[in-house]
């Protein structure tokens, strides 16, 4: 009954510690142009951005065709404010994002590109 006891609380301990590896990790995907300089998302239609994501990447920035991890993001759609390294500062709207989705951003969905 005992060594039972031990085996179960070992088994949910075991759950437990493996639970964060298996957690979905979301990410964005830079398939603009340019190096992105600063990524900010605003829940769709506030214009109240947040901080700059591209600062999570280890260089700052997110070079053409590669993905950077968002952190915590809580599902939803999102207006997504990009600056490039040409100076653009561009915005995609009503971008849903959900927990573990690689988020494309792609040239052609940049709007209101202004230097």
């Amino acid at each position: 009954m005992r060594a039972a006891r031990l085996f179960a609380f070992a088994s949910i301990l075991a759950v437990a510690l493996a639970g964060p590896a298996w957690a979905k990790t979301t990410k964005l995907w830079n398939l603009t142009a340019y190096t992105i300089t600063s990524i900010e998302l605003a829940p769709a239609g506030t214009g109240k951005y947040g901080q700059d994501l591209a600062k999570l990447d280890p260089d700052g920035s997110v070079d053409h065709d590669e993905r950077i991890k968002l952190g915590s993001v809580a599902d939803g759609s999102y207006d997504v404010r990009v600056k490039d390294d040409h100076g653009r500062t561009c915005v995609v709207k009503g971008v849903a994002i959900k927990d573990g989705d690689i988020v494309a951003i792609e040239e052609k969905q940049l709007e209101g590109c202004a230097k």
